[in-house]
């Protein structure tokens, strides 16, 4: 029988809530006042917000990892940080069951952009303590796709690496898609009629603006998607055929757009704060978590078919100063 989206994000959020209620420090404190069950979404902004400075702030006071880790140590498989440059960047873990919870969501991405196994996906990522496309390795995998990794070669390296090997799928973050470009011209390697034809982007906001995306597609001949996920929170957006936008992974994540001002919920169309709460990472969960990104969203169904909600034009910038460079979050005001 189908479950309609709002029932079983209730019923997922609820067992998450009772869990990390008993089993999770961080939460525990945070969420003692509250009684469940929670039984829509209106009642999901009785639950309090978590932000990225008081998940830091734990792992000042707890270290090394803080508290937002349900399990005890010796569950957890996967150690990655945050990219940011403030202070300390966050630490995450994450155990079996949650890393694999990461690269279902990463599938999702690879199938909206039309991957298949007859692809060869080319990884333009240097596999460091960032997320980045770790998960996205880990999914090409699950989908029975050649990986072809290509850590730590210098960019003339990558671009022969990815013509031999004849990939058709390239990953990286959309400012190294325009740099890659640039290095082929130099060397005078044609990328416009390789076998690349997909081109999946993230870790920064160009892949969704569509100045940069006919740009980057009118100089590999490939089209281009966008994804977008957070160290925190896990893979929550990726465009569609339609490439109007990003559609969050409602199956996944809960998600709210809120006045910075009054923390009310906007009307669609209005400007507000992406608020997230991810359902299926015991391991490290996250509750109405403040993204701190700036976003739009559309209630309409969008062309491609997908029903879940579409923020039109992805990230629009921030709601406070921060600024990504090269795949880095920077906060001038640090």
């Amino acid at each position: 029988t189908q479950v309609d989206l709002k029932t079983y994000q209730m019923q997922k959020l609820n067992e998450l809530l009772v869990f990390i209620k008993g089993l999770n420090e961080f939460y525990k404190e945070k969420l003692k006042s509250i009684h469940l069950p929670i039984l829509s979404l209106k009642d999901v902004s009785r639950l309090p917000f978590t932000t990225k400075s008081e998940l830091t702030e734990d792992q000042t006071l707890y270290p090394p990892y803080g508290r937002n880790h349900s399990y005890p140590e010796g569950s957890y498989i996967r150690y990655h940080q945050t990219s940011g440059t403030t202070g300390r960047p966050l630490k995450v873990l994450d155990t079996t069951a949650s890393w694999n919870w990461w690269s279902d969501c990463w599938v999702e991405v690879l199938k909206s952009a039309g991957v298949t196994n007859n692809d060869r996906a080319y990884l333009a990522f240097s596999f460091g303590p960032f997320i980045g496309f770790w998960a996205a390795h880990e999914a090409v995998q699950k989908l029975g796709i050649i990986s072809i990794p290509g850590g730590s070669m210098s960019s003339a390296e990558r671009l022969n690496s990815m013509l031999q090997n004849r990939a058709t799928v390239l990953l990286c973050t959309p400012s190294y898609a325009l740099h890659l470009a640039e290095v082929a011209e130099k060397l005078g390697l044609n990328i416009k009629d390789s076998t690349i034809t997909k081109i999946i982007t993230a870790g920064e906001p160009g892949g969704s603006v569509p100045s940069t995306r006919s740009q980057i597609e009118r100089l590999w001949g490939a089209k281009l998607y966008d994804h977008v996920g957070k160290t925190e929170m896990g893979a929550y957006g990726y465009s569609c055929q339609e490439q109007n936008g990003l559609h969050v992974n409602e199956t996944h994540f809960i998600v709210e757009v809120i006045n910075t001002d009054s923390l009310e919920h906007v009307e669609p169309g209005e400007r507000g704060e992406l608020v997230l709460t991810n359902l299926g990472r015991f391991g490290y969960p996250m509750i109405r978590y403040r993204t701190g990104d700036a976003v739009v969203y559309k209630q309409e169904a969008c062309a491609c078919g997908n029903p879940f909600l579409l923020l039109p034009g992805g990230m629009l910038g921030r709601t406070d100063d921060m600024v990504v460079i090269r795949g880095v979050n920077i906060y001038p005001s640090s």
